[in-house]
């Protein structure tokens, strides 16, 4: 009979333990599996999993899965799976040391993608069919309809396109969460997209449940477990230094009438201390009535809400630390009308973030003297996370900064280069840039121009002269054309780290 959180006869007589489900995935098998900045991540079927691929392995027997997931997921997810090599491919982002190590082995096939192109890729079959799907919920309605978790990601197109679906059904989650979340069904392939009629950050369009066709779903495990917390590194002086430019900025804009007085536009945020640290600052300013359009919710924000600097936040998940989970859920019923979450196609989308305006700002590894940005590949080539969400709003943003400190590994590394040897947004989708040192505003300015304005504003000053050095003799060349290169040193500063472990 149903009860608690599963209230439809037909789900209840699926439910089985997590060690009698596993038995639906298979080697070889595409499995798509929810979570979000580790929120929402299915807590006992990956160790179940683990347990199984591990099992095979003792017998001689290759076991691997093809994982699919919204962004990262829960480290002990990444950890227990790769520690099998269970892994053949991943997509789309990853942040656990064990995966990172074995991508850059070149022992795990990755591909890294913006996540608003995630669900259309699916769709269309570029990783083939998907054939199971685990995805936590926080429950199942009499009709037979999923509240979603803390996260919503793909969800969605996993329960569309997955020939089978295990459902992971957590009490542990506040049952006041349902009517957070916008599932928006309108969505369709071209030729027959539509407009998506969000014109405002706290518009709802959509219904706040799953659709789910009951055949598909083989399993359902009832579970009791605490969402893995994000940790959450508290600002020092030189994120601090960051928010300063960052809001200084704000109230530049403001001054020259490109920004309203007191809303702002709406916020995009990544994740980190430097995010947070700007984040926070506008608890300081003169802004009230705040909207934020992105794809994670951190600890920051919660503060904003709850003291009125944010009216509303949209994302597709809740990326807490552990005070930050404490506080939501004792508080869920306030955070339910101030917070929005939704599918990642929605939460990402280029249409929606263009239409809004939204001012994006994103960490980056290192910019180039030109602008262009790296943010995903450590000298070039060794993998770090992924490009995750940036690029969605970089690209379509009414702004884009992108920050991070100017130097790395204790100064030896610079954080601004004569030329990135990855690019992940070229000088075309980069506005500003900010480190502790200054804010580069690029907008309006040649290549020739940029490069001064960045060296002169963002370079630490044990690099700068260097950068000058680089830039006035590749200028000074009958070659130099619009952008100037000495092609034979242009990564001098990486290929001096990888020879010496320093840049200087």
């Amino acid at each position: 009979m149903p009860s608690g959180r599963i209230r439809n006869t037909a789900f209840a007589s699926k439910v089985m333990s997590a060690d009698d489900a596993v038995k639906y995935i298979q080697p070889d098998d595409t499995v798509a599996i929810s979570g979000f900045a580790s929120a929402g991540t299915p807590k006992v079927m990956i160790p179940a999993l683990a347990e199984k691929i591990r099992g095979a392995r003792a017998t001689g027997s290759n076991f691997t899965i093809n994982l699919l997931t919204g962004a990262s997921v829960s480290t002990e997810t990444e950890r227990l799976l790769t520690e099998v090599d269970g892994i053949a491919l991943r997509m789309p982002y990853q942040s656990e040391s064990t995966a990172r190590k074995r991508i850059n082995d070149g022992r795990m096939d990755y591909v890294d993608i913006h996540l608003s192109h995630v669900a259309q890729q699916v769709w269309v079959g570029y990783y083939g069919q998907v054939d199971v799907a685990v995805v936590e919920v926080s429950g199942i309605t009499e009709s037979g309809e999923l509240i979603p978790a803390a996260s919503i990601g793909n969800n969605k197109t996993w329960l569309d396109v997955a020939k089978k679906v295990i459902l992971e059904v957590n009490s542990w989650i506040p049952e006041a969460v349902e009517g957070m979340h916008d599932i928006y069904y309108g969505t369709a392939l071209p030729p027959d997209r539509k407009p998506i009629p969000l014109t405002r950050v706290q518009d709802r369009i959509g219904q706040p449940t799953f659709r789910i066709d009951p055949a598909k779903v083989v399993a359902v495990v009832e579970t009791n477990c605490r969402d893995s917390a994000s940790p959450v590194t508290p600002p020092d002086a030189i994120s601090e230094a960051i928010a300063g430019h960052v809001l200084e900025f704000f109230d530049y804009e403001v001054r020259n009438g490109r920004l309203p007085a007191d809303t702002l536009l709406p916020l995009q945020a990544g994740i980190g201390n430097v995010a947070n640290a700007v984040l926070g600052g506008l608890d300081r300013g003169p802004y009230k009535g705040l909207t934020c359009y992105s794809e994670v919710i951190q600890d920051s924000m919660l503060r904003l809400i709850k003291d009125g600097t944010v009216a509303h936040a949209s994302s597709t998940a809740l990326a807490l630390s552990e005070s930050g989970i404490e506080e939501l859920t004792a508080n869920v019923d306030f955070y339910r009308n101030h917070i929005t979450l939704r599918p990642q196609e929605i939460s990402n989308h280029p249409e929606v973030v263009r239409r809004l305006g939204v001012i994006a700002m994103n960490g980056m590894l290192e910019a180039d003297i030109y602008g262009n940005v790296n943010s995903t590949h450590v000298m070039g080539t060794k993998i770090m996370n992924g490009i995750g969400g940036s690029g969605d709003f970089a690209r379509n943003g009414y702004v884009s900064l992108f920050m991070s400190p100017s130097t790395a590994k204790g100064g030896a590394i610079s954080s601004i280069v004569p030329m990135t040897p990855h690019v992940d947004h070229t000088e075309h989708d980069c506005q500003v840039i900010v480190t502790e040192q200054g804010l580069a505003d690029l907008r309006g300015m040649s290549p020739r121009r940029r490069a001064r304005e960045i060296i002169e504003k963002c370079a630490h000053p044990e690099f700068r002269p260097m950068l000058n050095d680089y830039f006035t003799r590749a200028d000074a060349m009958p070659s130099a054309g619009q952008t100037p290169h000495i092609l034979g040193e242009a990564f001098s500063f990486h290929q001096r780290f990888m020879d010496t472990g320093s840049m200087r």
